[in-house]
């Protein structure tokens, strides 16, 4: 049994917290409440009697006898001694002949083994990805990083305006499986129509965003053909128009094979610069992304549907709700409708 020492609670140190795992058997509390029992019963019977072993009841009564109520608390997991850690002044030293000499790691490895240092090729190019080192072309003769991150910001409405495809699953009639359940019947009847050949349905949905005042417009059209793209195209600006966006003077992209087409290019115009943005880089047209993330949580998968045209009304409606009411943060908390140089007036009152 434990001894009579008297419990004292301390208040724990203010300091990172350590995350316990979802199975965790013991927090400070049941650790604190583990040794008090323990002052009136033996430590195999409450650690049966609360899930754990004796092996693991008699550490955390050990570091209370040795360290008190503060030895209660969980352990940072670094080690107190690394022997075989990096020495300071080598990572000084990397930092120099790369700023300096440019030199690459396989050079830098070289030369601290002429000093006496053998160090792995990998350890020295770890350490120049965490100094921001790790490409040499983007250093300066001087040293100084030539890599400054920029902002894609749009001056005026019309200014710059992005598209994008996000390609959704059509909702068969009376409802998919999120209606009716994975283990369903009808959610069956679907997947040996899949296997018998069929093919699986989709609706892609096209959208383009203002850059300066986020007006967004969405169709849900069947294909993302160039075709396709290029007549969206053309609908945007008419309904662009309407809201006093007569000329949109940039469009960006990304590498689509519908933005690439020649129907695409001809919608677009020659006095419409076509900008694509660098392959495998979603955030360089980041603000339709952030707007189908947002269309995808209120909408697309916010609640059931029982058919892709009650889907397609709600996007419609909700549109509405986007441009001309939702608060948007990039807006100061306006809709993006506000930030237009001219207001539209003919709107119903309740849409909904």
């Amino acid at each position: 049994m434990c001894s009579a020492k008297q419990l004292i609670r301390v208040e724990p140190a203010k300091g990172p917290a350590l995350v316990l795992h979802r199975n965790a058997p013991l927090s400070y509390e049941g650790r604190l409440r583990l040794v008090e029992r323990c002052q009136r019963r033996p430590i195999a019977h409450v650690a049966a009697e609360m899930g754990i072993s004796r092996a693991c009841a008699s550490k955390w009564v050990n570091r209370w006898r040795r360290h008190g109520e503060l030895g209660l608390h969980d352990r940072s997991s670094t080690p107190h001694h690394s022997p075989n850690t990096t020495p300071a002044w080598v990572i000084e030293q990397i930092e120099t002949w790369r700023r300096d000499k440019k030199w690459s790691a396989q050079r830098i490895t070289h030369e601290l083994a002429d000093l006496g240092l053998r160090i792995n090729r990998r350890t020295v190019t770890r350490h120049l990805n965490r100094l921001g080192l790790g490409r040499r072309r983007f250093l300066d003769p001087c040293g100084d990083s030539n890599r400054k991150p920029g902002k894609i910001i749009a001056r005026w409405p019309g200014h710059m305006a992005h598209l994008d495809v996000k390609k959704v699953g059509r909702i068969p009639d009376g409802g998919g499986w999120r209606v009716h359940g994975r283990d369903s019947d009808e959610h069956r009847a679907v997947d040996r129509a899949k296997t018998a050949g069929a093919k699986r349905g989709y609706v892609y949905l096209h959208s383009i965003i203002d850059g300066f005042s986020r007006l967004a417009y969405t169709e849900p059209l069947p294909d993302e053909k160039g075709a396709s793209a290029a007549a969206f195209l053309a609908r945007a600006k008419v309904w662009f128009a309407a809201h006093g966006i007569s000329h949109i003077h940039r469009i960006v992209t990304d590498n689509g094979a519908c933005y690439r087409s020649g129907d695409f290019a001809r919608i677009v115009g020659n006095r419409t610069r076509h900008k694509k943005t660098k392959p495998f880089t979603p955030k360089h047209n980041g603000k339709v992304e952030r707007y189908q993330r947002i269309l995808a949580e209120e909408v697309l998968y916010a609640r059931e549907f029982n058919c892709e045209h009650e889907r397609s009304a709600a996007i419609g409606v909700w549109n509405i709700h986007y441009n001309y009411h939702r608060p948007h943060s990039a807006a100061g908390g306006r809709p993006p409708a506000s930030r237009l140089n001219t207001g539209v007036t003919n709107l119903l009152p309740s849409y909904i």
